[in-house]
């Protein structure tokens, strides 16, 4: 942790130089001296150590200064570091107005000039001042802090992004005290959000994924231009490849568009996954999953979308959004499926204020003693249920069917039938949803009667259906009417090979119409829609790419 930092300021050089060399000389070994020859000068250089995250510990400041004098450079001080204790040097004809600083500026102490000898003049009063301080100091901060309004859709995503790829981070509102710092040092107001700053003090406004991948130490370009196999998708199938392509000595880069850990990692608790009896969440899978894979030397690659696909001879080239292109021998495409849209009206300008898609585990505090509405009958919305009645006074989970054994666990709706704050309301759906900068009202409608209700609700999330995003595939595979990838088997249903299939063999077991190009997960058509059978397909893919590199 950095030193905590003692600031002078002085215009007179000669004066400046002696005040710094005497702190030094006494506080050196314990606290960083900085000078400064101005009260502009100063407050930027609290401005930086305020973004740097670092502590003030005493400030000294001379009364008579051009453009700002002594008071109100303590007073403009005040708003940055106000647990900094605060001195002003005078002159004899000065001590009136340093004993009016006492109530403008809740002055600690004034100096009078000279203050030599400073064993007897200066120390004794820096002491006591060091000592008060440091019995209540500013917190340093070694992590990135993000600061946002609580319904800023933009201000959540990047709460999300960060959450979801492991990285910490303190979250602070517009209106909290230590947040209208960060603004003011980083020269920005309560519109200027989300404002992130990180750890040595670089102020980012409204950054984009890839700034925040930056800063936040993700890895963003490959380290090369060809590979033996190319993973898309970061979920379990995805890392799964990972983990195996690389621990065989293939040449392995993971490319992920947003997050490791697909849906998965977004789950608060996975209880029936081998090997884990307890249950582990999907970000402590996710996590070690990840260090797995570049413990093997795989690469990971994060804010990086796969927008094109094409044969390149014996090569596969995907190309990136921003233009750029990546080429391997092989691909495992293990790009999983998305939660698809609620379309009720009201709901899509709501999404990140009140809306939400997936657990969404960062708002889970701001739930607690309130109503939380989930839509959708499933493992990941049964989860989440059990996730967000540790804090909610209710769980509402909405479903459309009679009850959740079509599609739920049975471990997990008898898990929730011990929750007494989670109600199920059957035959139940979403038509609505209101609120000003937030979401206030929900519109449920009864699939029987028809009926329609309106319900205050603040919080919804939404886990329905799944969709594979795979327009960027079109004409390029073989896909299924929803846009899952066709592979192995079901390619040559009737005895026929996929057009455009120029090889004697069949496709492997994994392989799309394209040779040499794989599917894993939930992507692939008519796979188990499961979290073990996602990593044993990644797994199953790796083997496939070693028996097709191997007769080529």
């Amino acid at each position: 942790m950095a030193q905590p930092v003692i600031l002078t300021i002085d215009d007179d050089p000669a004066v400046s130089r002696a005040v710094a060399r005497d702190i030094r000389r006494r506080y050196g070994d314990r606290y960083r001296v900085v000078r400064a020859d101005s009260g502009p000068g100063g407050l930027e250089a609290l401005r930086e150590i305020k973004l740097r995250g670092e502590r003030v510990a005493v400030l000294l400041a001379d009364y008579r200064m051009p453009e700002m004098n002594g008071i109100q450079f303590l007073e403009a001080a005040m708003d940055l570091f106000p647990a900094a204790r605060r001195v002003l040097l005078t002159a004899y004809a000065d001590t009136d107005a340093a004993i009016d600083a006492i109530n403008v500026v809740d002055l600690d102490h004034y100096l009078l000039k000279p203050w030599h000898p400073p064993e007897e003049k200066l120390y004794p009063v820096v002491d006591t001042l060091l000592e008060a301080w440091a019995a209540s100091p500013d917190q340093a901060s070694d992590e990135i802090r993000v600061v946002g309004h609580r319904w800023s859709a933009p201000s959540f995503a990047v709460r999300d992004f960060l959450a979801r790829n492991l990285v910490p981070y303190r979250w602070l509102l517009t209106d909290d005290p230590e947040g209208g710092r960060l603004l003011a040092a980083a020269g920005a107001d309560a519109t200027d959000v989300p404002l992130v700053v990180t750890p040595d003090g670089k102020a980012l406004v409204a950054p984009t994924e890839a700034e925040l991948a930056a800063v936040a130490g993700l890895t963003v370009a490959p380290s090369a231009d060809f590979y033996d196999v190319v993973v898309v998708g970061g979920g379990p199938a995805g890392l799964g490849a990972a983990v195996y392509g690389a621990s065989e000595g293939l040449r392995t880069v993971l490319v992920e568009r947003r997050a490791t850990g697909g849906q998965a990692g977004q789950s608060s608790r996975i209880e029936n996954y081998l090997g884990f009896p307890d249950g582990v969440s999907g970000a402590q899978l996710t996590d070690r999953a990840r260090r797995q894979a570049l413990k093997f030397g795989a690469e990971l690659l994060s804010t990086r979308e796969v927008v094109g696909l094409e044969s390149a001879g014996a090569a596969r080239l995907l190309h990136f959004g921003d233009g750029s292109t990546i080429a391997a021998h092989t691909v495992v495409l293990a790009t999983g499926v998305s939660y698809r849209v609620l379309d009720a009206p009201g709901l899509a300008d709501l999404t990140g204020r009140g809306v939400f898609y997936g657990a969404a585990s960062t708002e889970a505090p701001s739930c607690v003693d309130q109503d939380v509405w989930i839509v959708g009958g499933a493992n990941s919305a049964g989860q989440a249920a059990v996730h967000f009645s540790r804090y909610a006074s209710r769980v509402h989970l909405l479903i459309r069917g009679a009850d959740l054994t079509a599609s739920m666990s049975s471990y997990l709706i008898q898990q929730l039938d011990r929750i007494d704050r989670i109600v199920v309301h059957p035959h139940t759906e979403v038509v609505g949803g209101e609120g000003d900068d937030h979401l206030e009202r929900l519109r449920l409608r009864d699939t029987r009667s028809g009926d329609v209700r309106e319900v205050d609700a603040s919080w919804l999330f939404i886990f329905i259906g799944a969709e594979p995003r795979t327009e960027w595939l079109d004409g390029v595979l073989v896909r299924d009417g929803r846009g899952f990838i066709v592979a192995g088997p079901d390619l040559t249903a009737g005895g026929r090979k996929p057009p455009g299939w120029t090889l004697d063999r069949d496709p492997y077991h994994l392989e799309s119409s394209l040779p040499g190009v794989f599917a894993a997960g939930d992507v692939r058509a008519s796979s188990v829609k499961r979290v073990a059978s996602a990593v044993g397909e990644g797994a199953m893919a790796v083997a496939l790419v070693h028996r097709y590199l191997e007769a080529q």
